[in-house]
């Protein structure tokens, strides 16, 4: 036979209007009591139904998740994976489901986030990137829907974000190949739609200015974020400079570099000194293994989900953005000069 809201009640030993306002998260129950209640459900296995339950209490428990790229693309660059761990460690902890969407362009994307949105799918949004150009944040923000991005937003008026300090980082990752001797150094992005790579080439210049070495545009170079991407970039460089020492903002696009100058005849490290972002676990097993610094994606994806929980249950937040530390990880792509 189905367990029914009043076998959890007599379960319980609480009213079955109790047991409908505990799965309706009422602030009006004692926490006492919805513990009492949620491990009687636990016991008898029943499981409220999502729709009813939804048409109850106006609320899904359902988190949207928004991917810039087209599903083979995001789940390519282990990211997205890592980051995504990281909202459903604390979703599952705070009994939320999930919904990803990805898409193949901007259009698609909006049309996804309308349909969440407007059909009362989920009850907040977390935007897994920011970009220069965005629709979606101005959106949401006009329709007061609770969201978060991953990724400081250009215009962060009203929006509440989480992200590294990504010109600080790229200036740390610059400064050590300057320190290590380096002077003709590239540097290497994702597209400069997405707003951190505008804050990691800011913080190359930075570093540059800083130790008094001259910014040469010939160096810099974008692509797609990829491994594919980062050997184009880096063949591009190398038909017009020499550098001994390439930033590259991005692990996955450092392996593409690494083997774009194997294969123009150059030694990695001992002729080009590389240095990736996001600190991925196959970074370790590179040849060779990659110098990169590690931006806490895992913890990028707890926060976020975090800071939207909050909103979404009225807590009181010290600030509208997190700033998740990084730290340079040493291995042995670089040498001195």
């Amino acid at each position: 036979m189905n367990v029914t809201i009043k076998d959890v009640a007599r379960r319980a030993n609480v009213a079955p209007s109790t047991v409908s306002r505990v799965i309706a998260d009422s602030p009006r129950i004692s926490k006492e009591t919805k513990e009492r209640v949620w491990k009687a459900m636990e016991e008898l296995g029943y499981y409220p139904n999502a729709i009813a339950r939804s048409l109850a209490s106006k609320v899904t428990n359902t988190l949207g998740l928004i991917m810039p790229r087209s599903t083979e693309e995001a789940f390519s660059n282990p990211f997205f994976p890592e980051v995504m761990r990281g909202i459903s460690v604390v979703a599952h902890r705070e009994k939320y489901d999930l919904l990803l969407s990805t898409s193949g362009n901007k259009e698609e994307e909006k049309e996804a986030v309308i349909r969440m949105v407007k059909g009362k799918r989920v009850d907040g949004i977390i935007l897994l990137s920011s970009r220069t150009t965005d629709e979606l944040i101005p959106w949401l923000r006009d329709e007061k829907f609770p969201f978060v991005v991953i990724g400081k937003p250009l215009d962060a008026r009203g929006v509440y974000w989480v992200d590294n300090d990504n010109i600080g980082a790229s200036k740390l990752a610059t400064t050590y190949l300057i320190k290590h001797g380096h002077r003709e150094i590239a540097f290497i992005s994702g597209s400069l739609e997405y707003v951190v790579s505008l804050d990691r080439l800011d913080g190359y210049k930075l570093a540059l200015e800083e130790n008094g070495l001259t910014f040469k545009r010939e160096l810099v170079e974008q692509e797609e974020f990829s491994e594919d991407g980062g050997y184009r970039a880096m063949m591009k460089i190398l038909e017009r400079a020499k550098p001994t020492g390439v930033v590259v903002t991005d692990d996955v696009m450092a392996f593409g570099v690494i083997r774009a100058a194997i294969d123009k005849g150059f030694r990695v490290p001992e002729d080009i000194s590389i240095v990736g972002f996001n600190n991925i676990p196959l970074s370790a097993f590179a040849n060779p293994p990659l110098t990169t610094v590690d931006i806490s994606t895992f913890e990028l994806g707890i926060k976020s989900a975090e800071l939207l929980i909050a909103r979404l249950k009225q807590k009181e937040i010290e600030s509208d953005h997190i700033i998740v530390p990084v730290k340079l990880i040493e291995r042995k792509s670089c040498v001195s000069r």
